[in-house]
Order: structure tokens, then C-alpha cells, then sequence
């Protein structure tokens, strides 16, 4: 990271990190198996048989409750069309919450889609309990709603959840929207598109409001909006079993941004970021940038990749078992190192909100070593700068040597038939190379004679890109030359 900061620092206006994209689910551990609904519905409900009729009777008062809301507080709600991205089409819903500075539930979707519940089914054959069923778990399509949330400390949100028992909710969260709440609150002026900050006050200001995303606001804030919205249990039920949930991290990701002054710079070195990603960076280089040892036994993804989307947008990516990190460049002056895990298993880490911490100090890492790989391989021109070496004049002993003009076609001709000197034991003579030169290009000997010829071999040897080998014995006047 610091190799790729003194490379391009003058370029750049600010860097920050943070997360992006969190989602989140909400799991009630007290019925999450067979065995406790049905504790849950015989002992502490009173209910004598548990089947169908008892878990509709749960849904369609959840439903019937969530419509009632929607009346109630004016709040659209409507049935999510094929092809519409929900994000855009509740935008005019947000803007007028941002307008009148408002917080609360802007918009509900109803959507059909497969998540987990319980199947209740009679037993085959008679038991000594008639009120015995058998309730599996499975997966079924029924209706889940969407809430559209603009939080006073997490900003626009989404809270996912299944009308079907048991109730599991999903929460989609950014961190940018985090910060930009936090910046507005400490009254620092920025410039934020989408999801980017383009421009900022304070850049310190903005780091430091990113790395006060923690886990203890955010269970908080998820805890509120699950108790208003989610589905409703007695004072009574709530005292007998546990029905605080658990909130695991099923997706992450996690960013380093750097904000260029102009386009120019940042379209090129995106561009040959990609060409050197895609050629060098190969199965070592993802094992080293991901911090994991690469075994017959893994499981997933180990390829690099570059995808192209809407609008000549393209994008980077390297996988890794279940997770990716990507590289893009947005609006002209933005490009993001960004990584994304699908299961926190592959890096050791546990899924519990609680481990945020960790998980960010993991990540960082892992963007800081994407970062200074790509600046080791865009760093050829400064740790090795040949070419301009070579164009300057030399002085070996008393004599000054002029410099190489490798642009000179008399310079490229000599080069070109001295890779080939290889295949020669014992090197070349200057004679050999002389002849080899006259044949290869058809010149004439008066065109390009044998003193041009030693005069160059003479400058190859001062900026030591040729060697001489030792004098013959027998004949003096025999000098060999090998690169």
C-alpha cells in the first residue's frame, strides 16, 4: 500500500476504506428446529395439535398486520414486476424522505420467492399421542416483504422478511450510507455519488467515521426495526423462550478507494492493472494476496477473470474459494480495490456480527496486499530504469562512452541478430556478427562497415550489455563477443 501511494501520491486527492455491502440475517434461535416450535406451540402457546391451520393462523396474521401498517402510515405497497430493480423504482420515495428530512418506512414490495419453513404432516401410522405430528424442515415459494428503511444512523436500508414461519429476516445494509449520516451529523461538507464519496472536507474526518461502524449500533438499530416490523409475540411468549435473534453476516464487502485529480491517470492505470492482473497474477499470487494456503483440497474458485458490463463498464476480479476481489473504475476519477465473501469460513472467521472487528482488520489486509501487488507490477519503470540509463553517457576509465539510441535502426538491427548469439558456443566474433548482419538485412559492406560495426559492440560493452571474452593465445587479434 505504501509502494503504490509513493507511485501515484501526486495524482491522488484522498484515500479512505471501509465496508460496502452487508447483508445480514436475522435468525430466531429459540425456533429455529423442529423439536422447539413444537415446544414453542404446545407448552408455551397451549396449542394441543401443531399443524397446518396453527402455522397459516401465524402467517395470515403477520400479513393482515403488515397490510394494516401500510394503511395506516400511508406507505406504498405493491407487488414486485419482473425486470424492475427495486432499488430504482423506490428512488422518488427516498428523495422525498431526504427532502423533508424524515426517517421511517418509505416503501413495501411484496415478492414471491423461496425461503425456509416447516412442512406438518400426520403420521403414517397411529401413535400412543393422537395429537403427534411430524414437522420437518423445508423450503417452499411464499411471500416475503421488503421494507424500505431510511434509519437515522444507518441511513437507507432494507429489511427482507418471510411471512412463513419461522420468520427469517434479512437485512441489507451500506456502509457508505453509514458514513454519509455521520458526516451530515458532524456537519462536514462532501460529494457522494452512489456509492462513493467524490470529494470531502475533512479526508481524516471521513476515515474516522468509517471505523465507527460497529456491531454494537448496528444490533441496536436492527433490534429496533425487527421489533416494529417483524412479526409479533406476547409478552407471555417472549418471557418463556428465547425469541432474541441471532444476526449472522452472509455476504461482506469491504473497499479501498482512491480519488484521482484527473481521468487520465486512473483509466491507464486501470487499464494496465487489468493486462498484468490477468497474465501474472496467477495461482501463488491469489494465495498470497488472500493470506491462504493453497491445498488439493480446496474448494471453490482459483481463477482470475475480467468481466464486462453495461456501457464498456469493465471489471477485474480474482476468486478465491467463495470470495472475489475486484477492481474498477467509476465516474473518472474513482477506482475501488474491493473484496467480497460469500462465507467468512474460508478466512476462519465466524459469522456472528460480533466478529466485525475481525473481519475488517482481515480484509484491510487483504486490499492493502491486492494494492501493493498491483504496484510492484506497475513499478517497472521506476525500480528499473533502463532505458534511461542507457540513453545517458557513461564513463569507463578515462574514456566517456556515448549513450544508446535504441531507437537508432542501426541499434536494432545489431540487437536483433545478437539474441540469436546463444546458439553459438564459444560467442561471436565481430567478423561473425558483421557477416550475419549484412545477410540478415541484405546491406551492402560500405553501408554499415566493420568499424561502425565495433564501434557499436564497443558502447553494448561500456553499458554492459555485452561481454567480451578473454584474448586467444594463438591469435591475439580473436575477440569473441557473447551478451
Amino acid at each position: 500500500m505504501e509502494l503504490f501511494t509513493q507511485l501515484f501520491g501526486s495524482l491522488l486527492v484522498f484515500v479512505y476504506h471501509c465496508f460496502d455491502r452487508i447483508v445480514i440475517h436475522g435468525y430466531l434461535s429459540g425456533l429455529s428446529r423442529p423439536e422447539q416450535v413444537v415446544y414453542f406451540f404446545r407448552q408455551v402457546v397451549g396449542v394441543a395439535a401443531l399443524d397446518k391451520d396453527v402455522l397459516r393462523r401465524r402467517t395470515d396474521e403477520y400479513q393482515h398486520w403488515v397490510e394494516a401498517f401500510a394503511r395506516n402510515h400511508d406507505t406504498p405497497i405493491e407487488w414486485a414486476e419482473k425486470g424492475v430493480r427495486k432499488e430504482d423504482y423506490v428512488q422518488r420515495w427516498l428523495r422525498s424522505m431526504v427532502r423533508g428530512n424524515k426517517y421511517g418506512v418509505y416503501f413495501i414490495f411484496r415478492s414471491m420467492e423461496q425461503g425456509p419453513t416447516f412442512r406438518c404432516a400426520v403420521p403414517k401410522y397411529p401413535t400412543r399421542d393422537p395429537n403427534h405430528r411430524i414437522l420437518a424442515p423445508q423450503r417452499r415459494r411464499f411471500t416475503h416483504y421488503y421494507f424500505y428503511i431510511r434509519d437515522e444512523a444507518l441511513g437507507p436500508m432494507v429489511m427482507r422478511v418471510a411471512s412463513f414461519f419461522p420468520f427469517q429476516c434479512t437485512y441489507y445494509l451500506n456502509g457508505h450510507s453509514f458514513i454519509e449520516q455521520e458526516l451530515n451529523r458532524g456537519g462536514i461538507g462532501f460529494r457522494k455519488n452512489d456509492n462513493a464519496f467524490l470529494a470531502v472536507a475533512d479526508p481524516a474526518a471521513l476515515q474516522a467515521a468509517a471505523d465507527r461502524l460497529n456491531p454494537a449500533l448496528m444490533r441496536e438499530r436492527l433490534d429496533y426495526w425487527t421489533l416494529l416490523l417483524g412479526p409479533k409475540f406476547s409478552a407471555k411468549e417472549r418471557k418463556q423462550i428465547n425469541l432474541r435473534r441471532f444476526y449472522a453476516i452472509n455476504q461482506i464487502e469491504y473497499c479501498r478507494n482512491f480519488i484521482f485529480k484527473r481521468h487520465f491517470p486512473i483509466h491507464r492505470i486501470f487499464e494496465r492493472s487489468c493486462e498484468l492482473g490477468l497474465w501474472r497474477m496467477n495461482v501463488d499470487k491469489i494465495s498470497e494476496v488472500f493470506g491462504m494456503r493453497i491445498t488439493k483440497r480446496l474448494k471453490g474458485k482459483l481463477h482470475t477473470t475480467l468481466e464486462k458490463l453495461d456501457h464498456g463498464h469493465h471489471i477485474f476480479r480474482a476468486y478465491c474459494k467463495h470470495a472475489f476481489v475486484k477492481q474498477y473504475e467509476k465516474f473518472s476519477i474513482f477506482l475501488r480495490n474491493e473484496i467480497c465473501s460469500n462465507n467468512l469460513a474460508d478466512f476462519g472467521l465466524k459469522k456472528g456480527l460480533e466478529h466485525l472487528a475481525e473481519v475488517r482488520e482481515r480484509f484491510l489486509g487483504i486490499t492493502e496486499r491486492f494494492a501493493g501487488l498491483q504496484a510492484r507490477c506497475l513499478n517497472a519503470r521506476v525500480e528499473f530504469p533502463l532505458l534511461q540509463r542507457l540513453a545517458l553517457p557513461i564513463t569507463v576509465g578515462s574514456a566517456k562512452v556515448p549513450g544508446i539510441k535504441i531507437h537508432d535502426t542501426r541499434m536494432i538491427r545489431l540487437m536483433q541478430v545478437l539474441l540469436h548469439a546463444g546458439t553459438t558456443v564459444g560467442g561471436w566474433r565481430s567478423q561473425q556478427i558483421h557477416d550475419a548482419l549484412l545477410m540478415s538485412f541484405g546491406l551492402a559492406a560500405k553501408r554499415y562497415g566493420l568499424a561502425q560495426l565495433r564501434y557499436d559492440l564497443r558502447k553494448l560493452r561500456a553499458h554492459a550489455l555485452l561481454e567480451r571474452e578473454g584474448t586467444n593465445v594463438l591469435n591475439p587479434c580473436d575477440h569473441r563477443y557473447r551478451p
